[in-house]
């Protein structure tokens, strides 16, 4: 009879899964000494994350005078277990025309008329940290981004 081994997942490979399941999470930004938050759609690459604005909303005014932000991602709302990502880190607003195509999906045609509208810009959010919290009743663990 063959002995079946569970290998442990990293918080490395939770964090990658949770990455990979869950698109919308909230981003905190600074208004006047204040946290303020909104939902925001992500998308992953390699732990940099990238969301899509409009260059005339508050985020980026808020993050041209502050440019670091805290993300939470990937809780369900079953309760005790469910895993989710702290995320901190740095924004970088850009238009790089590159980063626009890959973005694009028929889920922004409500807000911009397409890749190349001169209001969409992308936000480049490089974190300095992320923590995975709630894990199985587990202390939050530190997500090793090398």
């Amino acid at each position: 009879m063959k002995e079946s081994k569970t290998v442990a997942k990293t918080p490395k490979e939770i964090a990658e899964k949770i990455l990979e399941d869950h698109m919308v999470g909230t981003m905190a930004t600074i208004e006047g000494n204040k946290p303020h938050s909104r939902y925001m759609t992500f998308f992953n690459d390699r732990f940099t994350l990238y969301t899509v604005t409009s260059d005339t909303t508050h985020k980026v005014e808020e993050l041209s005078k502050n440019p670091y932000t805290h993300i939470l991602i990937g809780y369900d709302g079953k309760g005790f277990g469910d895993s989710f990502l702290e995320i901190e880190g740095k924004v970088e607003i850009s238009s790089d025309d590159t980063m626009r195509e890959k973005v694009w999906n028929k889920f922004l045609k409500p807000w911009f008329e397409g890749p190349d509208d001169p209001k969409m810009v992308i936000l480049k959010v490089t974190p300095s940290q992320i923590r995975l919290m709630n894990s199985k009743g587990e202390s939050p663990q530190m997500v090793d981004l090398n």
